[in-house]
């Protein structure tokens, strides 16, 4: 290459380099930056910095223009990050300019204003209302996406524009939204209702109230919302409440206006009342309005507020009352109000009492189930059954696996349906255990009661293990079929839910059927007469042996058919068998044991004694006392409450 040719390349690169620079030098600033750069050029070149966020296609960047323009743009001290603050009573809800993400609420001195003059301010121009501009006519659909909008002020728009509407529909949606189940699914930013299913959240849209599948958690954001518009949702709850047909959700709205009204919304409660002919609704109504007028400068209208107040039950009328009580300066009014709020106290003590009685039952139906095929072995064989808790694990762990095959196998809406599968599958899976362990061990030990004991906990151990090499030592979730959600509420906040009551149902009709195979059947007969008298048994004929197997299997299986009744009031995990075995000997040895109705009574009888002792002793003392009454009482009863007959009693 020649001389020329290298210094002509040269020049020609020297030049390039130095236009390069000079379109540096006297080009505009380019708008393809990061947003993290725009943010930090808020304190370093303002005008620059929002020129660039308002040309900017990200929503983040408008997002951060908007608030600036509103005063809600500030810098953490802490870390210097770029926030928006939305004040929220005495604090400011954060949420990270660059990130999106809400993060930990701040104090005002947490914060510092970014300050602009006034030509950085005339740089913004509409930024401000850019985002709570209307694309078109405001309907259900655009306001139901308006509820994702980035600040609580746009949502609270949205959510005043919606109430303005009068649908009805929007009150599932700002009931959803209030109890943080409002989502936007990520993959197209729809807006979703979400409730749990399982693992996994069940999914309705929100635009049409129609379901959308299940879909896992985190495919979902949270729209969240403040305590101011949590406020304001209870409100419009109430407000289209008190406009529907249903007498159901009109009662809802009444209640939902207990906690606090607007003038405009006493008005529309008043007309509401007029017109309303069902008592129960009528009812909820007053009570709103009673609430509503219990600060009424009319010393009569207060008057006859509290006399209103009186009658109810309900725990939010009773603060209600407590905290006017303090603020009341007429006499004759403040006695009213006290003697109403000692009416209401009354009822709610004697409405624990009853709340205790139930839960109480609960308890003993969950203690029947699991000490009922205990007594069968224990009674009837005199094993001393150390890995009886496993079989109650094994039959959730059943239920579990039932679930997770209905998930995958068959459609969405027969999901509900796989509880009742599981309790045969977990029968058998249990009955065939108990049978190997029967077989394989104890058939070895009989009359050797403490090497059995010794045996059987060996097998618990190994039992355990096993399921957590198989499933894992997590907890697992079995969720609750439709059928078996919510509550049935009675009064005063005091409700029963529906997973308890078929529990109780469950158990009991177990025990029937426990009986019927002990008094009709064939088996049931061998049964008894082994239990009685084994010796004689045995020479008239009747296989002991196959009786012993039996009776395990029996008594295993309904272990198993009560793990999956368990696997509905909690987690289930490897050892969820250990909270119930010492608990399962309590019941059996106490109601006297191979006997049923001993079995009834005594489980019955611990589990309503435990949950009145609990609000006195607390959950722990209240066990160790109810220990501790059971030793002192086998002292003197040695059979138990229903001593037991025959080989039992003799052994």
């Amino acid at each position: 290459m020649s001389v020329a040719r290298i210094l002509a390349a040269r020049i020609l690169a020297i030049a390039f380099v130095l236009a390069g620079v000079l379109a540096g030098l006297f080009s505009p600033p380019a708008l393809a930056q990061s947003l993290e750069d725009m943010l930090a050029g808020l304190t370093d070149d303002p005008k620059a910095a929002i020129q660039m966020l308002i040309a900017a296609e990200d929503e983040k960047a408008k997002a951060a223009a908007a608030a600036l323009a509103k005063g809600n743009l500030f810098i953490r001290i802490e870390d210097n990050a770029v926030v928006i603050a939305e004040k929220d009573g005495e604090q400011y809800v954060i949420t990270n300019a660059l990130t999106g993400e809400i993060e930990a609420m701040a104090s005002a001195e947490e914060l510092q204003a970014i300050v602009l003059d006034d030509e950085a301010k005339a740089l913004l121009g509409g930024a401000g209302d850019a985002a709570a501009q209307d694309a078109g006519p405001f309907d259900f659909a655009t306001g139901v996406k308006a509820l994702n909008a980035e600040g609580f002020a746009e949502k609270g728009k949205a959510i005043e524009k919606l109430t303005a509407l009068g649908d009805g529909r929007a009150i599932p949606v700002f009931q959803a939204l209030a109890d943080g189940r409002l989502f936007s699914r990520k993959s197209d930013g729809a807006v979703v209702i979400g409730d749990r299913s399982g693992n996994d959240v069940r999914l309705t849209m929100a635009e049409t109230l129609e379901p959308a599948g299940i879909v896992a958690p985190d495919t979902l954001d949270v729209i969240f919302v403040n305590n101011n518009l949590r406020n304001v949702l209870r409100e419009a709850i109430g407000r289209l409440g008190l406009l529907s047909a249903e007498a159901s959700t009109r009662t809802g709205a009444a209640k939902a206006l207990l906690d606090g009204i607007t003038p405009d919304a006493v008005a529309l409660l008043r007309e509401a009342y007029a017109k309303e002919s069902i008592a129960y609704v009528k009812e909820a109504m007053a009570l709103a309005l009673a609430a509503a007028e219990l600060s009424d400068p009319d010393k009569a209208r207060r008057l006859a507020a509290v006399a209103v107040l009186g009658s109810s039950s309900d725990m939010r009328v009773r603060a209600l009352l407590q905290s006017r009580l303090g603020q009341e300066q007429d006499a004759e009014v403040k006695a009213a109000i006290a003697a109403a709020f000692d009416r209401i106290q009354t009822k709610l003590t004697l409405m624990g009492y009853a709340e205790n009685l139930v839960q109480g039952i609960s308890l003993g139906s969950v203690l029947l189930l699991a000490a009922v095929g205990l007594a069968i072995t224990f009674g009837v064989m005199g094993v001393i059954n150390m890995a009886h808790g496993e079989m109650i694990m094994l039959g959730a762990y059943s239920a579990y696996v039932t679930q997770e095959i209905f998930r995958a196998m068959l459609p969405p809406s027969w999901i509900g349906a796989y509880l009742i599968a599981a309790l045969p599958v977990a029968f058998l899976v249990a009955a065939a255990v108990g049978v190997a362990i029967e077989r394989g061990v104890i058939r070895f030990l009989y009359g050797r009661p403490l090497e059995t004991m010794l045996a059987t906990w060996g097998i618990s151990l190994g039992l355990q293990q096993a399921v957590r090499m198989i499933f894992g030592a997590p907890n697992k979730e079995v969720a609750n079929p439709e059928w078996m959600t919510g509550a049935i509420e009675l009064a005063g906040g005091f409700a029963v839910t529906w997973n308890r009551l078929y529990i109780i149902l469950f158990c009991f009709a177990v025990l029937g059927l426990i009986a019927l195979i002990l008094h009709r059947t064939s088996f049931g007969l061998h049964m008894r007469a082994v239990t009685q008298n084994r010796a004689m048994a045995d020479v008239m004929g009747i296989p002991t042996a196959r009786i012993d197997a039996m009776t395990f299997a029996l008594g295993s299986g309904i272990a198993g058919m009560a793990g999956v009744a368990l696997s509905q009031i909690g987690n289930v995990s490897p050892n969820l068998g250990q909270i119930y075995i010492v608990d399962s000997f309590l019941v059996v040895v106490f109601g006297g044991v191979g006997n049923l109705m001993g079995t009834l009574v005594g489980a019955l009888t611990l589990g309503i004694v435990n949950k009145f002792l609990e609000p006195i002793a607390g959950a722990v003392l209240g066990k160790v006392v109810v220990l501790i009454f059971i030793i002192l009482f086998i002292q003197k009863r040695p059979r138990g409450l229903f001593a037991a007959k025959g080989r039992a009693a003799d052994a």
